[in-house]
């Protein structure tokens, strides 16, 4: 493995640098598509040469497999990458947009350009994906960067800053490390835009710096995201996709199923398609490769306490709940009977503690929902097209899958994030471009003589009379 050092970024030099950035953006925000192209080629080619060393970072950072790296990391950054490429030189042409007949003799058209020196601010969950995506297309959009990973995954961190590095020059892309300080020096800055990852509470944070200095944002945040299976549901693939989701990367995932409402009636048989499908995932609780660790103890010691104060309320583990503290390693958890005080209930559980509910009727699920705030996915099992239409339109939430957990957020074409408390803006493919990007208006007027010559003071009754027609008829 490469060996990178987790080295706190000095103050003095993130000033520095930023005041670099900020007279180079002019300069950067000129490239054409040829230029931008290829310094996301120039990532691709890193990360790609590089996937051993991310795997080993992962590994030492929280025990990830290699496979789960392979697939929720460098799948997810490669397919952006690619995505972009195919389609910058059609995202940056000027767009035409049609022009009110009161206009004749004029053409208008939006032109996309850069926002200027972004931030981005990633978590540690998933430290390459969550940090090299918006690179991406804030590159695409032709940005100057300053990205701050996580201080928790120290080792990825650390390949991170390597790998930029190594291939963009500072004036252009820089990655920033540290904590919590670092953070706070960072937001005091006077950024253009500033794209967030993480939880709500720090969200907020975030907002309030950004509007210091009137920058706007991108908050990628999280939520208690709801699946419901109804009765109609194929439960053992509901079971598989359900674990399946909920339980890669150790449920350390903003979209990962939070809970599940499950139709009374099928609790039962649910419960035992779940239970059957964690003995295949993890045959003879072997999670060795497997199953990822909790990122580190304080958050291990918090989700320990939320299994216990439910437990103390009533609930019911149904299977799972072992801990290896030595490892900071928690295995998959069933859980039932929840009380509607316990904590667990009530926080973004965001580790691999699934409760379970039920529902008599379908408005019961969406009126428990809609109770709470905005989640970052919605997830339906159902074969019923009139329910799920009936969910899709009377519930609220960033993202929707039916019969399938996760998987919107691979579409490129879709765009990703929340609402109100799980997320303020989007991000992938067009969508990420367009957040790093200010819709410039632009309006030429072509002709000699314009509608608005026509209405110049001195005003009079015959000008009176064109202001007449144009509003009745233009």
């Amino acid at each position: 493995m490469v060996k990178g050092i987790f080295t706190p970024t000095p103050v003095t030099e993130i000033h520095r640098i930023f005041d670099l950035q900020l007279a180079h953006q002019y300069e950067v925000g000129r490239s054409n598509a040829k230029a931008r192209i290829q310094k996301l080629k120039k990532l691709q080619k890193a990360v790609l040469s590089h996937q051993e060393d991310i795997r080993a970072a992962m590994f030492q950072d929280f025990q990830k497999p290699g496979i789960e790296v392979d697939l929720t990391e460098i799948y997810p950054t490669i397919k952006e990458i690619k995505t972009v490429i195919k389609n910058l030189r059609q995202w940056m042409r000027p767009k035409p947009v049609s022009t009110p007949l009161a206009m004749l003799g004029s053409r208008s058209y939006i032109q996309y350009q850069p926002k200027g020196v972004v931030l981005i601010i990633s978590p540690w969950n998933y430290p390459v994906n969550l940090t090299l995506i918006p690179l991406v297309t804030a590159i695409a959009a032709g940005n100057c960067v300053m990205l701050k990973p996580s201080e928790h995954t120290p080792n990825t961190s650390a390949l991170l800053h390597q790998i930029i590095q190594s291939i963009y020059d500072e004036s252009e892309v820089a990655l920033i490390q540290g904590a919590v300080d670092t953070s706070k020096a960072l937001l005091e800055l006077p950024f253009n835009h500033i794209f967030f990852t993480g939880a709500p509470s720090i969200g907020k944070i975030v907002m309030e710096a950004a509007a210091k200095n009137l920058a706007s944002v991108t908050l990628e945040l999280g939520g208690k995201s709801p699946t419901i299976v109804d009765e109609t549901a194929n439960l053992k693939k509901a079971a598989q996709r359900i674990n399946w989701g909920k339980f890669t990367n150790a449920g350390q995932t903003c979209i990962a199923p939070d809970y599940i409402l499950v139709q009374e009636k099928i609790k039962t048989a649910f419960i035992k398609a779940l239970q059957d499908s964690l003995n295949e995932f993890y045959q003879s609780d072997d999670f060795q490769g497997n199953f990822p660790n909790i990122v580190n103890q304080k958050h291990l010691e918090r989700l320990k306490s939320l299994l216990a104060d439910a437990r103390d309320k009533g609930a019911n583990i149904i299977s799972g709940g072992h801990t290896d503290e030595k490892e900071n390693l928690l295995t998959p958890t069933l859980i039932s009977d929840v009380p509607a005080d316990a904590a667990l209930s009530k926080e973004e559980i965001f580790g691999p503690i699934l409760p379970i509910y039920t529902y008599k009727n379908l408005q019961d699920a969406i009126d428990h929902i809609n109770a709470g705030e905005k989640p970052l996915a919605l997830y339906i099992f159902s074969r019923k097209k009139s329910r799920i239409n009936k969910i899709i339109q009377e519930t609220r939430a960033g993202g929707t899958s039916i019969n399938q957990t996760v998987m919107h957020f691979t579409n490129n074409n879709l765009p990703f994030g929340g609402d109100n408390n799980s997320g303020i803006g989007k991000s992938h493919g067009w969508f990420g471009f367009e957040a790093f990007s200010n819709s410039r208006a632009v309006l030429e007027q072509r002709w000699p003589i314009s509608a608005s010559d026509l209405v110049r003071p001195p005003y009079n009754s015959l000008k009176q009379k064109i202001a007449d027609i144009t509003i009745k008829w233009l």
